[in-house]
């Protein structure tokens, strides 16, 4: 692949956009931030170019009737053009450059590297120790931390790109700190309550074993944004959601991003040593301790982590695959018939098969909670 890159946004905290809010519906708002702004009008000319295996259009849509009020589209496209999925064999398996990776790709997908003004890698091998002592997989060198943002060829939505953490560095797909602090920030500088970013684990239906992110625009608000929860050490941050489907919290306001992405890469490198696939998803939402309230001001960003059964080996051909979209109420289908008969129930069916069972766990939310606890001490 080719290292030149057209456009280099570099962004700061001030970029930050601390006010959002489902008055200003995704793509009519009124202003966009420059961050928005430069991948907007940069994935739509790669569209207009041709550079996707096939024209996304407007999407069939609709809510289905329920308290879960899942998002649910119809992408046939997506299911039939898409990319072979690499045989994925174990959650901590190793990079194969043998083995498609986004170092093959065309320079013509990039759409622009992004980097944080006057941040430098940290020395550290790989495991790195993060301002509290936390131990986090990061075998990043030194140097500028270099983010790729390219097209994902086979979109779920509007804006669909991968967050590629330099990679001429290979990296397999176990998330870092910083990887974790990049999808945060990116969600922060976007004035569009409806741009989410996501990963997928090996196992956890992740396509390619080299480590990014997801990132798109989703017309819709979905539950998670305002799901109750319920603290799980007071005062860490840290709750579990109190409903379908149920899973690890974390939220922040943007004013302590180290202190949360340790948190969360210090549960994921613990779901990676047990050897637990897993989902995460970073989107606007309410703060926790303020509750169900589906108006409100999204002035922080919510990542949930779902640890789920794994899944190797070829991808199920079924109505979906259930990965970061899908656990957060988002599902594409691949089929008319499904999509028109789908059910709440039918989908949380589906979806169950895919969790931790109950006493799994409840078993695991303990040992989180000792993880945790002996963290602060």
């Amino acid at each position: 692949m080719a290292t030149c890159v057209t456009q280099h946004f570099v962004y700061s905290d001030q970029d930050f956009v601390r006010h959002v809010c489902w008055s200003e519906r995704c793509g009519r708002c009124s202003k966009l931030s420059k961050f928005d702004n430069m991948l907007r009008s940069g994935w739509a000319a790669k569209m207009s170019q041709g550079m996707f295996r096939y024209h996304l259009g407007d999407l069939q849509t609709r809510i289905l009737p329920g308290g879960s009020q899942f998002v649910i589209q119809l992408n046939i496209k997506r299911g039939q053009e898409r990319r072979k999925p690499q045989e994925i064999l174990s959650i901590r398996q190793s990079f194969d450059p043998n083995q498609f990776n986004f170092n093959k790709i065309s320079a013509n997908e990039i759409i622009f590297e992004m980097s944080k003004e006057n941040t430098i890698e940290p020395h550290s091998g790989p495991h790195l120790k993060d301002g509290r002592g936390h131990s986090c997989h990061d075998s990043s060198k030194s140097g500028l931390v270099r983010m790729l943002v390219v097209i994902n060829v086979s979109p779920l939505e509007f804006g669909h790109c991968l967050f590629i953490p330099n990679p001429t560095q290979c990296l397999p797909q176990i998330l870092n700190a910083t990887t974790i602090r990049t999808g945060i920030e990116s969600v922060l500088l976007s004035c569009v309550p409806g741009f989410r970013v996501g990963f997928n684990s090996l196992g956890g239906f992740a396509s390619v074993n080299h480590l990014h992110l997801h990132g798109y625009y989703l017309d819709y608000e979905l539950r998670i944004e305002s799901a109750p929860s319920e603290s799980l050490i007071p005062g860490k941050g840290f709750y579990r959601l109190t409903e379908f489907p149920f899973g690890f919290l974390f939220y922040t306001e943007g004013l302590d991003l180290s202190a949360v992405s340790g948190d969360i890469c210090q549960l994921t490198d613990y779901l990676v040593r047990k050897n637990i696939a897993h989902n995460l998803f970073f989107t606007r939402g309410c703060s926790p301790r303020i509750g169900f309230q589906p108006d409100s001001d999204r002035s922080g960003v919510r990542v949930v982590v779902w640890p789920r059964t794994a899944v190797f080996g070829a991808k199920e051909e079924s109505a979906f695959n259930v990965a970061l979209c899908e656990l957060a109420g988002h599902l594409p289908f691949k089929s008319q018939e499904e999509f028109d008969t789908a059910t709440e129930n039918n989908v949380k069916h589906i979806i169950q098969k895919y969790l931790l069972p109950e006493e799994d766990f409840f078993q695991l939310q303990l040992e989180l909670i000792e993880l945790f606890t002996q963290s602060l001490i």
